[in-house]
Formats: C-alpha cells, sequence, structure tokens
C-alpha cells in the first residue's frame, strides 16, 4: 500500500477502505507518513468530502493512535458535554455540578484555552489551591464518590489528531466537517464518555457563522458517536453574542456561582437546563425532557447543586469559601466603565470581536506560552435587545492597567445602537440522528 496511490484515490472522488484509513493514520502517527503527504491528503478531503463509515474509521483510527480512558470502573451512565467554543461559555463550570448532583457522573477531561479567555482549568484555577493534576486512580475514586472530578487532559490522548491538527492550522486545511468532527469527536469516544452532549455554537463568536454550516458539523458528529455506541445529541446555540455577561477567568466563576444560585444570566440559565435536560435523559434519570428540567430546577432552588460544587472544589484543594465569599476571586485594579454614546437599543454585539478585546486585556492566550491574568476581562451591562440611554454603561472593563484607549475604541467599533433590536434566538434546533 502507497499513501500516494491512496491520495489519488481521494482526490479522484473514491472512497477509502478501513484498511486503508488505518494505514494512513498509523503511518503519520508513527512518521513514515510525511508531513507534505499528509497534507496534500488532507487537501483532498477538504474537496471531496468523506462518506459517514469514512468518517467514524478516521475518527477510531486516531481514537487507536493512543491510549483511551477506561471509565468502567465508574458506576453509572458517564456523560460528557462538548462545546464548539465560544465567548463567555461557562455552560462547563455549572453542568458538571449541576448533573453530579443528581447522582449522574461527571468524569470530566478538559484543557487550557488558546483565544478569548481560557479553558476551563484555567477558569477553576481562578480558585486558590484547585488542582487538576490527580491520578486517574484518584480521579476515579472522585467521581465515585462525588459524581464529579475534572483531570487536565493527557498527553498520549489521540496523539494523531494532535499531529494533524497541527499541521492543518498552517496548510489551510481546518476548515472541513469530516475533519473537524473526527478530531472532536476522537478525543470524546477516548475520553470513555458512554454518551455525549454537543454543544455547537453558531454566529459570529462562533466557528461556525451560520446556521447551516453548524448543522452540517452537528449532524457529523452525532452520526459518529451513535455509529461507535455513544449516544449522542447536538444542540445548536447562539453566539452571534457573548453567552452571560462575564467574559473572564475569575468573573465567570462567580457568574456560574450566581448561576448555580438561581441568580446567573437568562440567557446562560436556559442554555444549561436545555443541555443539561439531555443529559439527563440520556443518563436515564428522567422520563422526559420536561422531567428533567424540573428536577434541575430543583437542585438549584435547594442549593444542592452549590453544595456539590463547593465539594468538587475541596476535594480539588480549591478554597470552596469562594462559593459564600466571591471577592476572595483573583480582582482586577480597575473596572473602567463604557459609556453608550447615544440613546436606543443595543442591536448588535460582535462576540469574536469583544472576545478579542477581553484577551487583549490579558483574560486569554493568542499563544501556547502566553500567561493568562486570571483577574481581568469584561462585564456585560446592556445584551443585544436592551434599551440604553446615552452615557450609560454598555459594559465595565476589568483590567490591570489603566491605558485601555485602544480597547475601549474597539468595543465601540462593535456593539451598535439602533432604534430597534430583536433578540436572537438562543437555542436554534437539536440535532439527532
Amino acid at each position: 500500500m502507497r499513501m500516494v496511490d491512496l491520495i489519488q484515490k481521494k482526490r479522484d472522488g473514491g472512497e477509502l477502505t478501513t484498511k486503508e484509513i488505518n494505514f494512513i493514520i498509523k503511518g503519520y502517527t508513527d512518521g513514515s507518513i510525511p508531513d507534505y503527504q499528509m497534507s496534500a491528503f488532507a487537501m483532498a478531503v477538504v474537496f471531496r468530502d468523506m462518506t459517514p463509515r469514512e468518517r467514524k474509521d478516521l475518527t477510531m483510527a486516531m481514537v487507536n493512535s493512543g491510549e483511551t480512558i477506561d471509565l468502567s470502573p465508574i458506576s453509572g451512565v458517564k456523560i460528557d458535554k462538548h462545546s464548539t467554543g465560544g465567548v463567555g461559555d461557562t455552560t462547563t463550570l455549572v453542568l458538571a455540578p449541576l448533573i453530579a448532583s443528581l447522582d449522574i457522573p461527571m468524569a470530566k477531561m478538559s484543557g487550557r484555552g488558546l483565544g478569548h479567555t481560557g479553558g476551563t482549568i484555567d477558569k477553576l484555577e481562578s480558585i486558590k489551591g484547585f488542582h487538576v493534576e490527580i491520578t486517574r486512580e484518584k480521579f476515579i475514586e472522585l467521581v465515585n464518590n462525588n459524581k464529579v472530578a475534572v483531570i487536565g487532559q493527557t498527553g498520549n490522548i489521540t496523539p494523531a489528531d494532535k499531529k494533524l491538527y497541527a499541521l492543518r492550522d498552517v496548510t489551510g486545511t481546518v476548515e472541513s466537517i469530516p475533519l473537524i468532527a473526527s478530531s472532536i469527536m476522537s478525543k470524546k469516544i477516548a475520553a470513555g464518555a458512554d454518551a455525549i452532549v454537543l454543544d455547537v455554537k453558531t454566529g459570529s463568536g462562533a466557528f461556525m457563522k451560520t446556521e447551516e454550516d453548524a448543522y452540517r458539523l452537528a449532524h457529523a458528529m452525532v452520526s459518529i458517536g451513535n455509529s461507535v455506541g455513544r449516544k449522542t445529541i447536538g444542540v445548536i446555540s447562539d453566539m452571534s453574542q457573548p453567552l452571560g455577561f462575564a467574559i473572564g477567568n475569575a468573573i465567570e466563576v462567580k457568574e456560574a456561582i450566581d448561576t448555580l444560585k438561581g441568580e446567573g444570566p437568562e440567557d446562560l440559565t436556559e442554555l444549561v437546563l436545555t443541555l443539561g435536560s439531555h443529559m439527563v435523559c440520556l443518563a436515564g434519570k428522567a422520563d422526559s425532557l420536561e422531567d428533567a428540567r424540573k428536577k434541575l430546577k430543583e437542585v438549584i432552588k435547594n442549593g444542592k447543586a452549590l453544595e456539590k460544587f463547593k465539594k468538587f472544589l475541596a476535594n480539588q484543594g480549591g478554597d470552596s469559601s469562594i462559593v459564600d465569599n466571591p471577592a476572595k476571586l483573583p480582582q482586577a485594579a480597575y473596572h473602567i466603565d463604557v459609556p453608550s454614546k447615544e440613546d436606543g437599543f443595543v442591536s448588535e454585539i460582535v462576540a469574536d470581536e469583544i472576545g478579542t478585546a477581553a484577551m487583549l486585556l490579558g483574560a486569554g492566550r493568542s499563544t501556547k506560552e502566553d500567561k493568562i491574568d486570571l483577574a481581568v476581562g469584561i462585564m456585560l451591562r446592556k445584551k443585544v435587545g436592551d434599551k440604553v440611554k446615552k452615557g450609560e454603561a454598555l459594559l465595565t472593563l476589568y483590567s490591570n492597567k489603566s491605558g485601555v484607549d485602544d480597547i475601549i475604541k474597539k468595543v465601540y467599533e462593535n456593539i451598535k445602537i439602533s432604534d430597534y433590536a430583536e433578540v436572537p434566538k438562543l437555542i436554534h434546533r437539536i440535532v439527532t440522528e
């Protein structure tokens, strides 16, 4: 078998066999297939696409390129949630303790983030003492005893995907549904979950800008998950404006605590209840989505979800007193309000540009080596559809530097005030196979 023949076969629209796909991924992982041939293959996939069977085989070849996580020692149906990213996406911080408080195991493997703000681990490390460097045995013990724990991503999960992703990033082959779907799903499957709920974003702050592209990606991932025995559902949600009000690390932790108290932003709360309801149903803990939502609301109301969050933090060395005293979280030196220049309604908040403004404050990384300032970020004071008066704050910059004129300029360029504004739909559609 020769790689050049397989490149030509895919280039000409042929369907690769399981054996051929395994040959490609094994060869690229062990170095016998060079970057230039793999980049040619990736470009052929961009132009020719893949069949559902090829997508499944590509995913499983990447799963089998490294170690997989065995969660069988954990009792119950293990549920995982994946978001395709966005601005102010605090859902994991809320969902993990919320789902766990219904005795559903949340064995979460998370990473650090590039982009607007840190990843889930960065946010959690805003809490003094919290750490994810725990053994696999301790991780399983914590999930069995408390139903929730978070561990950092192991270095040998899907090594083929890591190599291929880095290559795609520099060869113009990132935007391909089969390559994106297999990349995401290989990591989720290798992480050992029994069922997966996918939060696929659409809008200016999302990778998939249009609903149709988001649907194509969600459908591809749901199809892969179900075809390999993982119960999978996709929720397409809006990211045309930031989710919630907080865009940062410590301030997102504070917003997650507010949401677990039942005092969070309306859109974040609704998305958490939507995703959570599907998770509860997949775990077999509710007969319907309505029943699942009722149970989730109840554990917020009676405080069980908040107590679960405290226990989760304490179990991993974190200072759980921040739940009752969020002032113990890292605090920015300056709170700078950005006022509206006119009366009207907020008609647009360009999510990715406002996210970039938060990154420029220090809330995120542009390279892996960048150090995050956990205290800084942006707190929205108005959302799309809200009425605003001249001089009223549109948002507040949480900064550790006083010179932020360039960031204020970016904010004004990306928030529009009009005579009329329509609130965007939060949940666009649910994708099942």
